[in-house]
């Protein structure tokens, strides 16, 4: 339970005498069920929001999406995973936070981005300022990863993944496309199937072919079962394609992500 939650019900308990002098039990009872309920469902509305509600739900697992690398804060310890940086050291050393499904693939199909990119976006779309701060769609990365993936679509590689020493992503720069670990793929795919479902994006045939494949191959494992769980108490609402969740459990959930893949 967060602290907000703890003073309300400090505050039930210790007025609770005077409430009841003080209206029918019935409508007592209907006002107690609404402050115990709960508390978790308050989505962020703009991307630094979902930042700042981001890194405690990731805080006990602390691990990085892309490599699996641990980190402490925003530090990667990059000996975890075997990390070894293609270009950029001082970026790969901190961790960023990673739109699975880009904002450029969220903002590029709207009028706003037309007309001023990401920033006018962000300030004057609404539906794009929610679909940028949807949790389920953000993840903690290693910043060079973050950077090196850019807007790149995922995709099959046939590339030995070297690039990052023992991190299992590879970047095709060339061709504009990621692979990301075994691990996570399931993941990737039932993310996409859910901002495209949620926020009306257009995915290709290819890619959508790809992520029904990526779906079935790597089903969900309890630590993404968990994750869809908690978030959903972040945001109100799960995410479908990996399973159903339960906000009556929000108020009894540790608040923070456990397990990692």
């Amino acid at each position: 339970m967060t602290q907000d939650g703890a003073y309300v019900l400090l505050f039930i308990s210790f007025h609770f005498s005077i409430l009841s002098y003080l209206m029918p039990r019935t409508l007592l009872a209907l006002l107690l069920l609404f402050l115990a309920a709960p508390i978790y469902a308050q989505a962020p509305k703009t991307f630094a929001e979902a930042k700042k509600m981001a890194w405690p739900l990731y805080a006990v697992q602390s691990t990085e999406f892309y490599c699996g690398c641990k980190y402490t804060g925003n530090r990667v310890d990059l000996k975890s995973c075997g990390y070894v940086p293609r270009k950029n050291a001082q970026r790969a050393a901190r961790i960023e936070w990673e739109h699975i499904v880009p904002a450029w693939v969220i903002g590029h199909q709207r009028q706003c981005w037309q007309k001023g990119g990401r920033k006018n976006c962000a300030a004057k779309d609404s539906v794009y300022r929610v679909a940028e701060a949807d949790l389920f769609n953000l993840v903690p990365s290693i910043g060079e990863v973050n950077g090196d993936r850019s807007n790149f679509s995922f995709s099959w590689l046939s590339q030995t993944p070297t690039q990052y020493g023992a991190c299992q992503m590879v970047v095709d720069f060339k061709a504009k496309k990621a692979m990301p670990r075994a691990a996570i793929r399931g993941m990737i795919a039932r993310t996409y199937f859910y901002m495209s479902d949620r926020y009306k994006l257009k995915i290709s045939d290819q890619d959508r072919k790809l992520f029904k494949a990526w779906s079935l191959k790597y089903p969900v494992k309890p630590w993404e079962a968990q994750r869809n769980q908690l978030v959903s108490c972040r945001m109100g609402w799960g995410n479908p394609f990996v399973g159903a969740t339960e906000q009556s459990k929000c108020s009894t959930q540790s608040g923070k992500l456990l397990a990692s893949p």
